[in-house]
């Protein structure tokens, strides 16, 4: 882990091969600040360019704004020949939480996700407002929920490179409310320059100098490893969202991931790499793409699945021995793994 140090990266936490910051230091980095700068930013770009760790200033200013996690997603093409994109996470989410959105694929169903697919505008949402849509949506949310990720904003954020980059802020709050509409309402615009600046921020940091996302040497899901073993059979994202009853928008994300975790440039070395390593024996899918996967989901009109009869996730427990089961959702058995203690 002390390789991170000397990349820019700080200490991190490592669990079942999902990276949560503790801490991010992103080395010495300068931003333009001639142009408006809200001043409750001022610590975090002042952080940023001495070095220092940005998460206390980055996590005052997300609770100045109501708000208790904060998240930052990009899917990154490089300007080199034959690189796909790799995928780079920065949260302040809980290391249990995270471990679940991995592994049980919650990217298909996180409405977050799936709104900035179709839309620029930032997206307000509740267990109210997304409730109903379908088994694994109500699934996403009630689990979210159980670690704190109740309700929230999220917004794309668009740059000079070739990315896709996405900002959510998060809070354990159910229902937003008419008076807490209001308060969003007003902070809007500087939940935005936030995001911006801390985007342009990772930016220079990390993307400009070529760091290789945390996520490289993770094991991947068996999500991950069923798009692998299908695009090792010759079959398109679109076939292979046809197959998995997801788009093809959500298996290009799954690449991206998979990508990252591997440390490959492209699909095709990633596929190399997999049946190199074993990983394609356990992702038990049929490559005809003429043939629907028999266990398949049915997906509905927002691009989610779902499932009857539909399946509640229930809270994590802690068993006497120290783990906690990670109750399964629609599409995945339940496992039993070692997490932190709390």
């Amino acid at each position: 882990m002390d390789r991170f140090l000397t990349r820019g990266y700080s200490r991190t936490f490592r669990k079942l091969g999902v990276t949560v910051f503790q801490n991010l230091r992103l080395a010495p980095v300068v931003v333009d600040r001639s142009r408006y700068l809200p001043p409750m930013l001022l610590p975090l770009v002042k952080a940023a360019k001495r070095g220092d760790d940005i998460v206390p200033a980055l996590l005052t200013a997300v609770h100045g704004l109501g708000f208790s996690t904060f998240g930052y997603a990009t899917a990154n093409y490089h300007v080199r020949p034959d690189n796909d994109e790799r995928m780079y996470v920065f949260t302040t989410a809980p290391p249990d939480w995270m471990i679940r959105y991995d592994q049980f694929a919650y990217v298909e169903c996180d409405p977050r996700v799936l709104y900035s697919f179709d839309s620029a505008l930032p997206f307000v949402w509740d267990q109210a407002s997304q409730r109903g849509r379908n088994a694994s949506t109500d699934q996403f949310l009630i689990d979210a929920a159980a670690h704190g990720i109740a309700s929230g904003v999220s917004f794309p954020i668009y740059s000079v490179f070739p990315s896709r980059n996405m900002v959510t802020f998060s809070s354990p709050i159910p229902v937003i409310d008419s008076a807490r509409r209001d308060e969003i309402i007003r902070n809007l615009g500087e939940m935005i320059l936030f995001g911006q600046y801390f985007h342009e921020l990772f930016m220079k940091a990390v993307i400009e100098k070529g760091l290789a996302p945390l996520s490289e040497g993770a094991p991947l899901s068996l999500r991950e490893r069923q798009c692998l073993q299908l695009a090792s059979c010759g079959l398109t994202s679109f076939e292979i969202g046809g197959k998995l009853a997801i788009s093809d928008r959500t298996v290009n994300f799954h690449f991206s991931n998979m990508i990252s975790k591997l440390g490959v440039r492209n699909r095709h070395e990633a596929i190399a790499k997999g049946t190199r390593l074993g990983m394609l024996q356990s992702a038990n899918v049929d490559c005809d793409p003429s043939k629907p996967r028999a266990s398949a989901m049915r997906k509905t009109p927002d691009g989610c699945q779902s499932s009857s009869p539909p399946t509640t996730i229930a809270p994590p427990s802690r068993s006497r021995t120290g783990t906690r089961t990670i109750a399964p959702p629609a599409h995945g058995p339940a496992t039993q793994r070692p997490v932190p203690g709390s």
